[in-house]
């Protein structure tokens, strides 16, 4: 739930069977019940304690592991808590999500992020500010405000109940930018200002280097968008290799970045066929969702769907850490009640 970039073996499995048979009902309060989930490894957790609220409706968890997690997640829903809060980053929701996914299937209490993480995007896409405490989410809780939002759902595609759920998905250069975010961590960069180091010089890099430079290399991907035939190709690498593939169900991106403007589907997706300088140089303009037909046409490709058949070669990221190469369906999760300020 920390650290340099974790690759993992293999997606998590997901037990069908352990699926509720029955919603979970809320009893009765007079007061909302929290479950909350801190890491304390989490970077703005990181040698701080959390004070003990002493408030009986505040039910505190402090996972050392991953797996500790279904276990929590289980005591949260035999409880029937109102709300499961998550302290930490991106990652930490990404673990929570996919653990608990065996427990509450679609029907999730409505969830409190609390950006204490390297990287917070989903907290910036919600509106929290930084510098958000328990206190704060308990309190927007209590008032009542809620937005939906869908996560993103990478199964394999031979095995749907082996998947991870996340927000931020990427391959090819991408997976080397998230690399070279994590360096960019070891000197004080986090969030926007990570975005912003590591796009320009992934851009510099690519730019500049020769046709050996390993910013300029693609990546074995194949890509069927809605069960329908490959995506086209518009040439400058192999057709069975992409150079960027970029996918997320959040509306908001760090360092102003609107990369899927006017795309209204929960699941949208951005795919840069080569590293063309003609098509680089228009970063800038795809970045706020602003390309040109002929920036398509270059090799640009934005669009929604309802899911996506991804076949990769290499390791692909979500939300900050790397899962293995494979045959995957990419589909937007249930909607989920995210509390905002």
């Amino acid at each position: 739930m920390h650290g340099s970039i974790k690759h993992f073996e293999r997606l998590p499995q997901v037990d069908d069977t352990a699926l509720p048979k029955r919603s979970i009902a809320t009893p009765a309060r007079s007061q909302p019940l929290f479950g909350v989930i801190r890491n304390a490894k989490s970077h703005r957790n990181k040698g701080r304690t959390l004070d003990r609220v002493g408030d009986e409706n505040v039910v505190l968890a402090f996972p050392g592991k991953r797996a500790e997690l279904y276990d929590i997640l289980a005591d949260f829903a035999a409880r029937a808590v109102d709300f499961i809060v998550m302290d930490g980053g991106d990652g930490t929701v990404r673990d929570v999500l996919t653990c608990g996914t065996g427990i509450y299937g679609d029907k999730w209490p409505a969830l409190v992020v609390i950006p204490s993480g390297k990287t917070n995007a989903l907290a910036l896409d919600l509106g929290i500010p930084v510098g958000w405490e328990l206190a704060d989410g308990l309190a927007a809780a209590r008032r009542g405000d809620t937005i939906h939002r869908q996560p993103l759902v990478v199964a394999q595609h031979d095995d749907p109940r082996s998947q991870v759920r996340g927000f931020v998905m990427g391959g090819g250069v991408f997976t080397r930018c998230i690399a070279l975010g994590q360096e960019s961590h070891n000197i004080g960069a986090f969030n926007a200002a990570v975005v912003t180091l590591t796009t320009a010089w992934s851009l510099l890099q690519a730019l500049m280097g020769g046709a050996g430079n390993v910013w300029r290399g693609g990546t074995a991907m194949r890509l069927r968008p809605d069960g329908a035939g490959e995506l086209a190709h518009f040439g400058g690498l192999p057709t069975d290799q992409r150079y960027l593939l970029f996918a997320s169900t959040l509306r908001r991106f760090p360092a102003g970045f609107d990369p899927f403007r006017g795309v209204s589907e929960a699941l949208r997706v951005g795919v840069l066929d080569n590293p063309a300088r003609g098509l680089l140089i228009r970063l800038g303009a795809i970045a706020q969702g602003r390309a040109s037909a002929a920036t398509h046409a270059r090799g640009l490709h934005r669009f929604g769907t309802k899911q996506v058949e991804l076949e990769i070669g290499d390791s692909f990221i979500l939300d900050g850490e790397a899962f293995p190469a494979g045959h995957y369906v990419l589909s937007a999760g249930p909607k989920l009640r995210f509390v905002v300020p």
